[in-house]
């Protein structure tokens, strides 16, 4: 209980000083904005609310302490289509790996396609010189470790490419976890998770050259990019399961066979909620709620608000696209009916008014 106290203490002590410098007047100002796009499809169901008790390689993008819950080994991938018709989207592996019987290792990659861009100058201002394809990567090796049956932990190393056409810049990210689990079957969580800490991302290349023209002679001027700091943020999360319709023992009889990981019901609605503290946008609260029934299906929606999210986006109004309701759903074919293994499809909407909303499709296998 002293090191939870001691983390605890510590982690409220940052999260007081992220949110003392999240401002929306610095949007715009941070680098690798990619890090923020959530990229998987079950998560993006309940709009990120569901930080504290997300499990797997899906945990690497909201608290990276959900990775130690993966069973023996998964493989995660996922697809998201951003904004319907912009022809932007994401491709994403996530591969976790426990080792020894309480650490799991895992690996994330991210990988951002923006489709084909038209080349435009001042002297060509309606292309005809060709296309040219942003590509915005990142990849992330992480370690989780269960220290005790109610603390879990992790941290993961990030390295972030962005490059765009004659012009990219490469940069690293820290991120670290912790969660809190408690109750009856593990009903309650709690979890705090620090996200995209690290140095200035500086962006470098031919593209910055200029060529000038001095008394008659051309010189070619490399110019210097201004360096942008990571986008960091703070995850302050918390769940809670509720058994519904929970199963009673007949009257006067007892039960004969006890198993430890049996549920007391078939159908379960999880709460959740996250406080988001952000660097360089507004704070977003993000709350959400699950329905399950067994391992077999799983329905999901949540909302993200932030100051001015019902109002129209852009100047004086809504700053994210991005906010709002979403949906969610999930399949499930378990191989074995008291293992966490199996194969699950997931699919997640978020509404992004005016644009396009964006689907998010995923698929998991456990074994």
């Amino acid at each position: 209980m002293r090191i939870l106290k001691n983390i605890l203490t510590i982690s409220l002590t940052i999260a007081t000083t992220v949110s003392m410098a999240g401002n929306k007047e610095r949007i715009g100002q941070a680098g690798s904005s990619q890090l923020l796009i959530n990229p998987w499809a079950s998560s993006a169901g309940m709009g990120g609310s569901n930080s504290a008790y997300l499990n797997g390689t899906e945990a690497f993008n909201w608290n990276i302490s959900g990775l130690s819950a993966v069973n023996k080994t998964e493989l995660y991938y996922s697809n998201v289509m951003l904004f319907s018709g912009s022809d932007i989207s994401i491709n994403s592996l996530g591969f976790g790996q426990r080792v020894g019987e309480s650490s799991v290792l895992g690996i994330s990659v991210n990988a951002m396609s923006f489709g084909d861009i038209p080349i435009t100058t001042t002297a060509n201002p309606d292309g005809g010189q060709g296309t040219f394809s942003p590509q915005f990567l990142n990849l992330a090796i992480g370690y989780a470790r269960t220290f005790s049956n109610s603390i879990q932990g992790g941290g993961a190393i990030r390295i972030v490419s962005e490059s765009i056409n004659n012009v990219g810049a490469t940069g690293v990210a820290l991120d670290a976890g912790i969660r809190y689990v408690t109750g009856e079957h593990d009903k309650a969580k709690f979890g705090i998770a620090l996200r995209n800490v690290g140095p200035k991302l500086r962006y470098s290349g031919d593209g910055l050259a200029t060529t000038v023209l001095l008394q008659d002679a051309e010189f070619t001027v490399n110019q210097r990019a201004e360096g942008f700091e990571m986008p960091a943020l703070l995850n302050i999360g918390a769940s809670y399961d509720i058994y519904l319709l929970a199963k009673e023992p007949a009257e006067g009889e007892e039960a004969t066979e006890v198993d430890d990981d049996a549920k007391p019901s078939d159908y379960r609605l999880t709460l959740a909620g996250t406080y988001t503290s952000n660097s360089f946008s507004p704070d977003q609260i993000r709350i959400g709620a699950e329905f399950g029934f067994l391992k077999y299906f799983a329905v999901r929606g949540g909302l993200v608000y932030e100051e001015s999210v019902f109002s129209a986006l852009g100047e004086g109004g809504r700053l994210n696209s991005n906010t709002g309701p979403s949906l969610g759903m999930s399949l499930m074919l378990p191989f074995k009916k008291k293992e966490e293994t199996g194969f699950s499809f997931d699919y997640g909407y978020r509404f992004s008014n005016p644009l396009g909303g964006t689907h998010s499709i995923g698929l998991r296998l456990s074994i």
